[in-house]
């Protein structure tokens, strides 16, 4: 639940044991040093520490446009510029005899600064929207008048969103999204405005911060790729094992509706790449029986990646269902109407985030519609493939434990990866992965489509892409190098990320078999390795170790030389 502003103000002063520290600028056109505050403590709260560069108001041109402004001697790793819809209509007033192309104009002068920041430093943009004000100049009328403040306004967030679309460093603050649900009264303050020039009220800060703070995080590589799904009043209301299939409460009648309407939106978190799990209490061809045969269902069993349904708690189920996924708990949101569950689940597995379900059905959607559990930063085609990606993988597990040898089992897989170089049609997939992997991802970068295309074009870098197919499907893009050359001799490993779906099964050592023969080629003597711990990359501390790097001064060397090529059960592909 979002906290109050004064409970953001305590947590703005404390720093998080091992908290990852980022720089973030904050410039505007109204006073916003309460954003300051509130974003320090929504930072605090969600694992991060801003150090925050916050200019005076109404320096926004100056700070960007003047290379030796404060805000380029900070250096932020993000941008946020906030300019309020109020100073917006002051404009629109001046322009009068331009208003018809007052939209057009503001969006050249955004383009402009979003230009000028990415030329001059590697800062992600987050630009906020313009939240409506109804000036009632021509009534209802004003969507007739293209002229008019509210067809430019509109017209310019329009523009904004379409600005957004063509420049992948550039990220929105949907500030007009926030105005719809919480509504103008409690979002501006006319006597705080003209007393202070703060247009943002108290009571809506924490909510803006935190639209803010998880932009920054799901770009961080901090988000929610899993959604499990208790069943019985959850998913459908009633208990399939007493009510019976055709009693249970779902389609277009009276609550029926709640749960119908819960279902399609699960659905399109699944379209949108979010991994559907099922944990339920109950015998496992009762839960499925409605997925299979109940003609209301919109949920179906084919948007199920792991179906998890017995009488075991719900802890270790959910604890079952990571081992198939190999994803974070806190990567995880589980829904269930029974507080008993919920607890239990909170207790045993505090990383797992748990909402506090409403008591009556119909109050679901707009209680998790505010919580915007799945922020997100990108989006692929690739996306929609997650589900058959991870119901494969649930069988494969569920081959392994017929094997008695591992090699044997990899062995059976015949596993093919194609190896290449990035491009066009890979780039959303390397930058996507580049913000999913946090486990296997050796120094934690991460990369906007627009730097994976600079990597494209760099004379200093080689790139490669790993897929990995095997008899029960593919997996996708699932590994990608980046390779940077140091001087004639020397290579270095700049990035090294994997899915963590595909560990154990000799894909490491396949790639470093392509990493040394690209640097062979290439007539580099040395590879050096990197690994910068983060809260989340353990796993991989001792990963140039176990493949034969040899530590030196804070970094792992291979002589290219003496590299013998590991003997893996994947064949590698160059097209």
């Amino acid at each position: 639940m979002t906290k109050t502003f004064s409970q953001l103000k305590k947590s703005s002063k404390k720093i998080a044991e091992n908290s990852k520290t980022i720089k973030v600028a904050i410039l505007g056109d109204t006073a916003t040093q309460f954003l300051n505050v509130a974003l320090q403590g929504t930072a605090f709260d969600q694992g991060y520490h801003f150090e925050i560069y916050e200019a005076d108001f109404g320096q926004i041109s100056r700070q960007i446009m003047d290379p030796t402004s404060e805000f380029y001697d900070f250096e932020p790793e993000y941008t946020i510029i906030f300019e309020a819809s109020h100073k917006l209509l002051s404009y629109y007033y001046k322009s009068y005899h331009d208003q018809l192309n007052f939209a057009q104009n503001k969006i050249n002068y955004l383009e402009d600064l979003y230009h000028t920041i990415t030329q001059r430093t590697k800062s992600k943009v987050i630009f906020c929207n313009f939240p409506e004000i109804d000036s009632q100049i021509f009534g209802n009328f004003s969507q007739k008048v293209e002229a008019s403040f509210g067809f430019q306004q509109r017209k310019l967030n329009y523009l904004l969103a379409e600005l957004a679309l063509e420049k992948s460093n550039l990220f929105i603050a949907d500030l007009c999204a926030i105005q719809n649900k919480f509504g103008r009264d409690l979002m501006f303050s006319p006597n705080v405005y003209i007393n202070t020039e703060m247009v943002l009220s108290l009571d809506i800060l924490p909510v803006v911060a935190e639209n803010m703070v998880g932009i920054i995080s799901s770009i961080e590589g901090k988000f929610k790729k899993c959604l499990i799904l208790d069943l019985d009043n959850t998913t459908w209301g009633g208990i399939i094992g007493d009510d019976g299939l055709e009693k249970i409460q779902i389609g277009s009648l009276g609550i029926g509706k709640a749960f119908s309407e819960f279902q399609q939106w699960v659905k399109a978190l699944q379209r949108r790449g979010i991994i559907i799990a099922v944990c339920s209490k109950n015998d496992e061809d009762k839960a499925k029986e409605p997925f299979e045969k109940h003609p209301d269902m919109v949920l179906k069993l084919e948007d199920i990646s792991v179906f998890v349904a017995n009488w075991e708690n719900k802890a270790d189920n959910i604890r079952k269902i990571q081992s198939i996924l190999n994803i974070g708990f806190d990567s995880m949101a589980f829904l269930d109407d029974n507080p008993f569950e919920r607890n239990l689940v909170r207790e045993n597995l505090p990383e797992v985030c748990v909402p506090e379900l409403p008591e009556d059905p119909a109050n679901y959607l707009e209680y998790l519609y505010e919580l915007n559990l799945f922020e997100t930063a990108s989006f692929s085609e690739n996306d929609a493939e997650r589900t058959k990606q991870y119901q494969i993988e649930s069988q494969r597990a569920t081959a392994l434990e017929s094997f008695t040898n591992v090699e044997e089992f990899l062995k059976s897989l015949n596993m093919i990866s194609d190896v290449q170089e990035f491009n066009n049609f890979s780039k959303p997939r390397v930058s996507q992965l580049s913000q999913r992997s946090n486990q296997f991802n050796l120094r934690t970068v991460r990369y906007t489509e627009e730097e994976v295309n600079d990597l494209i074009q760099s004379d200093q870098h080689y790139t490669l892409s790993f897929t990995l197919e095997d008899k029960y499907g593919d997996n996708g893009l699932i590994c990608v190098i980046v390779l940077k050359g140091l001087d004639p001799e020397n290579i270095f490993i700049e990035s090294w990320f994997m899915s963590c779906r595909v560990l154990k099964r000799g894909m490491e050592e396949c790639t470093l078999n392509t990493i040394v023969e690209t640097a062979k080629k290439n007539g580099f003597k040395k590879l050096i390795g990197e690994y910068i711990e983060s809260p989340k990359n353990q796993m991989v501390q001792n990963h140039y170790e176990n493949l034969g790097f040899k530590p030196e001064n804070g970094k792992w060397i291979l002589e290219i030389a003496d590299y013998q090529p590991s003997e893996v059960n994947i064949k590698t592909k160059n097209n």
